[in-house]
């Protein structure tokens, strides 16, 4: 068993190193989705975690520059139980190699779908993964996951933020446009195109951005992005949005949903094996209406501890938990999952929308 991957309750998975020879620990999750595998190892939110893609064939359609969500591979790993060659005249390289080039290890052969079941039964857990050519005992791989400290009350955003402001806006873009600052906690690029195209000159501020800074902009609203860990060990981040609530109208998305219900004094929790995937049902409260959506993260809002002043406003038709909410006396509203994803295709994409109603009101 030269590669293998180790959860932290001993269970082994062997596979074949394929991509980067590194050893890495992380969070073993799975995704659902049966395309976009670039999209996903670009994914900022996938930081710190070994993905498993449930579908068996991967590496079809190649990769390519535009497929791109980030400028670079944040996730520990990548699992797979086929990768194959590229077959696609669009394609521009393997995602072996892309995966290589990033230095992300990627183990082939694993009998995926008994590592989905194990997950889903026992929940996400601490791994290891073993593709390097040096020789470790499967023991050791274990002991090494179990001591690891994990993703609880641990910053991602600081890890995959872009670290200079920049702007984002398309050529049909006014310059006298409504400006709209997006803390970036591990945004993805597309989320940045749906806001410009939405009609917002968009600046990106790194995920470090204080309050005063944002309001020094003058911005009509300020969006808050996507990205990776436990929200409660960002907390910088959430203090800000504090003192952002009621002074500009505020959308937030994924980790942002969760630093608004911080912020407006709630609580997160983890869930047992999280929500990965672009095929999420969730009810809009508002309007009975059904969303396909995609979805990545491994924590939640806890709908028994929102105050008085927040009201949820939608909600995932698998298990129940709360995937959006807005504040009855302050303009701001977030969803849980990705309007900007495309899984219905375009379920989802009104949202942004809102946003530009909202701050039209306010």
């Amino acid at each position: 068993m030269q590669h293998y991957l180790a959860l932290a309750d001993g269970t082994i998975f062997p596979g074949i190193s394929r991509a980067a020879r590194v050893d890495a620990l992380g969070e073993s999750v799975f995704n659902t989705g049966m395309t976009g595998y670039q999209e996903i190892v670009s994914d900022p939110s996938y930081a710190g975690q070994f993905v498993t893609l449930s579908t068996a064939e991967v590496g079809n359609y190649g990769v390519n520059p535009d497929d791109m969500e980030s400028r670079g591979l944040f996730l520990s790993g990548l699992i797979v139980q086929h990768l194959n060659e590229a077959s696609n005249h669009l394609a521009t390289g393997e995602l072996a190699d892309l995966l290589s080039d990033a230095g992300k290890p990627c183990l082939d052969g694993v009998d995926t779908r008994k590592l989905v079941l194990h997950i889903r039964d026992r929940g996400s857990q601490r791994a290891y993964l073993h593709a390097s050519d040096e020789p470790l005992d499967p023991a050791e791989a274990v002991r090494r996951a179990q001591a690891w400290e994990g993703l609880d009350n641990q910053d991602y955003a600081a890890r995959v933020t872009e670290p200079e402001p920049h702007d984002v806006t398309l050529p049909e873009t006014p310059d006298d446009a409504p400006l709209i600052v997006a803390c970036d906690y591990g945004l993805k690029r597309n989320i940045a195109r749906c806001l410009a195209a939405t009609g917002f000159r968009v600046r990106v501020m790194p995920a470090k951005t204080t309050a005063e800074q944002i309001l020094a902009l003058k911005p009509t609203g300020v969006f808050l992005s996507n990205g990776p860990g436990d929200p409660a060990g960002v907390t910088y981040a959430y203090e800000a949005v504090r003192t952002l609530l009621g002074k500009v109208p505020l959308m937030g998305i994924c980790l942002g949903h969760q630093l608004l219900a911080l912020a407006a004094g709630a609580k997160t929790g983890r869930l047992p094996f999280g929500h990965h995937g672009c095929n999420h049902p969730v009810r809009d409260e508002l309007t009975g209406g059904v969303e396909i959506t995609s979805q990545n993260h491994n924590f939640a809002v806890l709908e028994d501890s929102l105050p008085p002043t927040v009201e949820v406003t939608h909600r995932n038709l698998n298990d129940g938990t709360v995937e959006g909410i807005r504040l009855k006396n302050m303009p701001a509203f977030s969803v849980q999952y990705h309007p900007e994803a495309a899984p219905g295709p375009h379920d989802a994409r009104h949202l942004f929308r809102r946003f530009a109603e909202l701050i039209q009101s306010a």
